[in-house]
């Protein structure tokens, strides 16, 4: 019993003396990692110490840099006062001096300084305004010949100057007799049944027909063509040719009407508005077939208006029918413009297209794109080479008015008009007119001609002004 009690005391020994040593054990292993750990965290705050010194080392340093910005700022603001003082103080002293010495007022003063300084910045100023003035001119042309380069070659159509003529030619002079009649009975009846003047002198081989409606003309050619060929001329057989010749020309104004119409893809139209165009086929302006022009325009204001985006119907319908008016000008008072107004709002036509057509002479505002456009399609189809002719007595008259208008204005020395009257080259005194004061003048010239004269297309005026100094070598 006692050896087992000393087993068990031994055995206890060297349980509590194990436990012990692992006690033992894992307390160094502990103290070992808390070391570690505290170590770490040393370390660390080491690190975080040394970046705060440094970053608060960093912080001094920009305070120190913008504190010495402010100074600067300072500084160059006190200098700019400075300067700004001085500055006023010498225009002050410049306006006293200038009204002491001229016995000026103090506005007169300002203007002297103000055109001194003009003076000084002028080359400055001109620079600047033609850069300007070319960049925004460049941008501007490029798009506008893109279009209108686009619009000419998608048109592509050679249509021929026209001049509708009034002499019916005769196969021989004794049919002159024949048309006169016994005591001028057979050409009082032609006269009375065609609305138009006969006109028989000793023009040989041709008869001359007189009269400001273009259809009564040809309604009266076609009949005197019929009487001459039939041979058979007397009151009966005139009334009869001219209502012949009445109902082919009304069919062959329906028929160029429809044509037209057609042509340019407008539908919905009032017929009667189809038959007015119509009569548009017998009417010339400047040798160029009205109707044919009007059919051109259509197709131009329609590519125009697909290349901008405007209203494609509007655009082509206004421009068909913008000079509806020439067809009744001779009958009723009142330009072609306002006639037509009346013939499109009494037949029902969109005021769109109304606004669209009115403003293609400038005698109405440009309401609309669409307007724009015509007045456009206009100009290129009457502007263009061999579209349109004109007498040489009316000619020269445009080129001296055109020449007249430039030399009105002070400081021109001379002027001449150049390439048909599409030009004008103006020569100024370089010693009256600044370099400011002459592109002045070209914009009040340029305003002056379009107020005063009617043409075709646009003018180009060119100021010259230039100084030439001459020497001799003896």
């Amino acid at each position: 019993m006692e050896l087992d009690i000393k087993q068990m005391m031994l055995e206890a020994r060297d349980e509590a003396q194990k436990i012990t040593d692992e006690a033992e054990k894992k307390a160094e292993e502990v103290l070992r990692e808390a070391r570690v750990e505290i170590k770490e965290k040393e370390e660390k705050n080491k690190k975080t110490e040394e970046r705060l010194i440094k970053k608060e080392d960093f912080l001094d340093k920009r305070q120190i840099d913008i504190d010495k910005e402010v100074e600067n700022i300072k500084q160059k603001l006190a200098e700019i006062k400075i300067i700004k003082d001085k500055t006023e103080a010498l225009v002050e002293e410049k306006a006293k001096e200038l009204e002491n010495i001229g016995k000026l007022s103090k506005e007169e003063a300002r203007k002297e300084i103000m055109e001194i300084v003009e003076r000084e910045s002028e080359e400055d100023l001109l620079s600047r305004m033609h850069k300007l003035e070319v960049l925004s001119n460049e941008k501007i042309e490029e798009k506008a010949k893109d279009i209108l380069a686009t619009t000419i070659q998608r048109l592509a159509s050679a249509v021929p100057s026209e001049i509708m003529t009034t002499t019916v030619t005769i196969p021989s002079d004794e049919v002159k007799g024949k048309i006169i009649g016994k005591e001028g009975r057979n050409i009082k009846a032609f006269e009375r049944e065609t609305g138009v003047e006969v006109i028989v002198d000793d023009t040989p081989g041709s008869i001359t027909l007189s009269s400001f409606d273009p259809v009564r003309r040809q309604v009266a050619r076609v009949a005197l063509e019929n009487l001459i060929a039939d041979g058979r001329i007397q009151p009966a057989k005139i009334e009869e040719a001219v209502k012949k010749s009445k109902q082919n020309i009304s069919a062959i104004i329906k028929e160029k009407g429809e044509q037209a119409v057609y042509e340019c893809s407008v539908y919905n139209l009032d017929p009667r508005i189809v038959a007015i165009l119509g009569r548009l086929h017998f009417r010339t302006s400047y040798g160029q077939n009205v109707l044919q022009h009007s059919v051109e325009m259509s197709h131009i204001a329609r590519m125009i208006a697909e290349e901008l985006g405007a209203n494609i119907t509007v655009a082509k319908t206004a421009a068909l029918l913008h000079d509806i008016g020439k067809a009744m000008d001779h009958e009723v008072i009142g330009t072609h413009v306002e006639i037509g107004r009346r013939i499109l709002q009494k037949f029902g036509v969109s005021e769109e297209i109304v606004k669209g057509m009115q403003a293609h002479h400038g005698e109405y505002p440009f309401e609309t794109i669409e307007s724009i456009i015509v007045q456009i399609a206009d100009a290129v189809s009457g502007g263009r080479p061999g579209a349109r002719r004109d007498t040489v007595e009316n000619y020269l008259k445009r080129l001296k008015e055109l020449e007249a208008i430039a030399n009105e204005f002070p400081g021109v020395e001379k002027s001449f008009a150049l390439q048909a009257g599409r030009e004008i080259r103006v020569f100024v005194t370089p010693t009256a007119i600044s370099d400011i004061e002459a592109k002045k003048m070209a914009r009040e010239i340029a305003i002056k001609i379009e107020s005063e004269l009617k043409y075709p297309g646009e003018i180009k005026v060119t100021i010259i002004r230039e100084t030439r100094i001459t020497e001799f070598a003896r």
